[in-house]
């Protein structure tokens, strides 16, 4: 028996290790074959495909997606009727030889008419009518069935089954192929009920010796059952489209038929199979029934905004958020927080969108439940068009991200992101045995952007889009985020896979990228400061200035004093924070020349500040050294290459009441940054530099941007009197 009408087929197929899969098959010849004389090929007009479907799920317009490719004619019986054929986890499937029973009836008097009869939602043709009956006819049989290594439903028949030399011995009756009468002859002896087994029925006819004339050679070149050994298969890949070939047996099978517990892998290879995707041009389906927008009244969404624990870079998740370009009177959002930021958010913004929900730490929920909540928001409203679910780790940085994916026109589908320069991302291309997680052969290059498309996945998490009808009808029952013992992500893509709902991903744009919250430090008072290493992008786009890269692609660097190069270097953020941070912390030196945290415990020229390794921050201070000024040291002088290191990397404090100049001094560096944190004028008055031996003062430095000079023998310098107000800069003696 295989799977009718969308059922998942008997789990205990998934123990069978002694089934060697491809393209074995049973033969039948019924009474009236005639020995030793080959029949005239059949033309393809003459093919007829007979499949059962009582529903149009994702996996039938696959298999008729696949046969219009290849101008198969196909009939579907069943269409619309209620299945009665079981539920796929016992015997079943009686309802599928009844239908083809009806089926041949009109049929059975075409004695040239070939009838295909195959599943169809998890089968895929990779061959076309002529090259199946072309090796249809070679066979010369009348009937064909596919076969399997393993018996089922009745093992106790396994010692009357034929013996083979090559192949597989037991029937599969998920692949029929026969001349009209025959096949015809053999259905109509059915007369058991819709929930009877079929493979059963088959087997028995199979086995009556008065019914098999003969048995041949096993064929491997018609069906292709995938179950439970997929690594006997492998993708070949033409010009034009990619078929599937059996390493043991060297065939091209024509129809791939994805039984048991390899429905996984059948996605896998249709991502592929026939004209999915090749080297040559591409995603040959990424555009088929995709939407202009422009046609179309604007679609109203629910978005569904999930902050489960502590985020980096939270604020920046919730700007990108309101800058999604979507009318956000057609947005509805659903908030699941546990920060503080959350309640300055929803004040702010409540009456921007079409309506704003916020579920508080407060409700005590589960994120299984909290996930309920947000999808049944979409679900219970009927003119909610689509579920936006989007966690806080998810940084994107393409505005039309929402558009895009409405424009591809999947039931789910999910946008690609993944971590910085690594491979982690929100999908997986396979499941291991149990369920978690296990590296396709594929993904490297998708996750990559290597290979471009829109791909089939078991899994997917952190953001996606579903369609509000799917909600309403395949994925209607309203507790899809618990299940046993699963985190809500891998609930959801379960339960999903069991309704036979395909999940996409695409790769067609970038979207953005998945933010690390490892090893996220809260203790501190602006946390972000210290997510350098983890989620380097995001810090450089949080606290470089905007200008950065203009110093190497136009050159903005400025020189007010000999061999002083002034350049941009610290976002306006960056500055504010590492201000707060210091006078957070709060414990200022006084400008002393006692000074235990130096080695001799004495400081000749004292300021007032504060080391960055008081904060634990040196690790990260030096590497911002390293990653951006460094680049500059090159450029601005030429030829000389850093080491990066510093000793000393500290915040001055100058004011009037307690340090307002410093006296001239060289520093103990091989060159010195000095970076201006706050802004003259609105922050404080008087301060700057004065280099004594070119006689040349800074007077106006801007906030962000950075000194660099020689720090001995050519450029003794001193700090101008601070005379009103608050002046901070951050310092570093480099290359002591």
């Amino acid at each position: 028996m295989r799977s009718p009408a969308g059922a998942r087929a008997p789990s205990l197929r998934s123990f069978a290790r002694v089934c060697a899969l491809l393209c074995s098959f049973a033969h039948v010849c019924v009474p009236d074959s005639a020995e030793g004389r080959q029949p005239e090929p059949p033309r393809a007009d003459k093919l007829l495909v007979l499949t059962v479907a009582t529903k149009e799920t994702d996996g039938f317009l696959r298999f008729m997606q696949s046969a219009d490719y290849f101008n198969y004619t196909v009939k579907v019986l069943g269409m619309s009727e209620e299945w009665k054929g079981g539920n796929g986890d016992n015997i079943g499937g009686g309802q599928k030889v009844r239908l083809l029973k009806e089926a041949m009836e009109t049929l059975a008097d075409q004695e040239d008419l070939v009838i295909l009869s195959v599943d169809s939602y998890d089968v895929i043709f990779a061959g076309g009518p002529e090259e199946l009956l072309k090796k249809f006819q070679q066979s010369n049989h009348k009937v064909l069935f596919a076969a399997e290594g393993l018996i089922w439903p009745d093992k106790r028949l396994a010692d009357k089954y034929p013996s083979v030399r090559s192949g597989k011995r037991f029937l599969n009756s998920g692949g029929i192929i026969g001349y009209a009468p025959y096949i015809n002859k053999i259905v109509q002896q059915w007369n058991l009920h819709e929930n009877d087994d079929d493979q059963l029925f088959y087997t028995k006819i199979y086995l009556d010796p008065l019914q098999r004339v003969r048995i041949v050679t096993v064929n491997h070149t018609f069906f292709s059952p995938l179950f439970s050994f997929s690594d006997e298969v492998l993708l070949k890949f033409g010009n034009e489209r990619v078929r599937v070939r059996n390493t043991v047996y060297d065939t091209l099978p024509v129809v791939i038929h994805g039984n048991g517990n390899t429905k996984l892998y059948l996605n896998y290879l249709g991502n592929y199979i026939p004209n999915t995707w090749n080297y040559e041009h591409g995603c040959g389906v990424c555009d088929k029934d995709i939407l202009d927008l422009s046609h179309f009244p604007v679609s109203l969404v629910t978005v569904g905004v999930f902050i489960e624990q502590p985020t980096p870079f939270l604020p920046e998740f919730l700007e990108r958020l309101l800058t999604l370009d979507y009318p956000k009177n057609k947005l509805s959002i659903f908030e699941v927080y546990h920060e503080k930021h959350l309640q300055r958010f929803w004040e702010e913004n409540k009456n921007v969108f079409k309506s704003f929900k916020v579920v508080g730490p407060e409700e005590n929920l589960s994120q299984g439940e909290a996930r309920n909540m947000g999808m049944d928001s979409c679900r219970m409203d009927e003119g909610c068009d689509f579920y936006f679910s989007i966690d806080a780790d998810v940084m994107l940085s393409n505005r039309q991200t929402l558009k895009l994916l409405i424009e591809q026109n999947r039931k789910i589908i999910s946008p690609l992101v993944s971590r910085h320069s690594k491979l982690w991302s929100n999908f997986w291309g396979a499941l291991s045995l149990d369920g978690y997680y296990a590296r396709s052969e594929d993904y490297v290059d998708i996750v990559q952007g290597k290979r471009v498309g829109v791909w089939n996945i078991p899994y997917m998490a952190h953001i996606y889009l579903i369609k509000g009808e799917t909600l309403r009808n395949e994925l209607k029952e309203r507790n899809y985020f618990v299940l046993e013992k699963l985190d809500p992500d891998m609930a959801l893509c379960r339960n999903t896979r069991e309704q036979g709902v395909f999940m996409y991903v695409t790769n067609r744009h970038d979207f953005g990228r998945l933010i690390s919250t490892a090893n996220y430090n809260t203790s501190h008072y602006n946390n972000d400061l210290w997510q350098i290493f983890e989620n380097p992008v995001d810090w450089k786009e949080k606290y470089i200035h905007p200008n950065y890269t203009r110093i190497f692609t136009e050159n903005l660097t400025e020189q007010p004093c000999p061999d002083v190069f002034w350049f941009p270097v610290f976002s306006e953020k960056a500055c504010d924070e590492l201000v707060e941070e210091m006078e957070n912390y709060g414990l200022w030196s006084g400008g002393r020349h006692k000074d235990k945290r130096i080695s001799g415990g004495y400081e000749n020229v004292p300021t007032d500040d504060i080391h960055m390794s008081q904060i634990n921050f040196e690790k990260e201070w030096l590497h911002f050294i390293r990653e951006y000024i460094s680049p500059v040291t090159l450029k601005v002088f030429s030829g000389y290459y850093t080491k990066g290191y510093a000793l000393l990397n500290f915040v001055v404090k100058y004011s009037p009441e307690r340090q307002p100049a410093l006296r001239p001094h060289h520093d103990t560096s091989t060159f010195t940054i000095n970076i201006a944190l706050n802004n003259k004028g609105s922050d404080f008055q008087g301060g700057g530099c004065r280099f004594h031996r070119y006689n040349c003062s800074i007077e106006s430095p801007r906030k962000g941007w950075s000194f660099m000079h020689p720090g001995r023998l050519t450029h003794l310098h001193e700090g101008l009197p601070t005379t009103n107000g608050t002046r901070y800069i951050a310092v570093s003696f480099i290359d002591p």
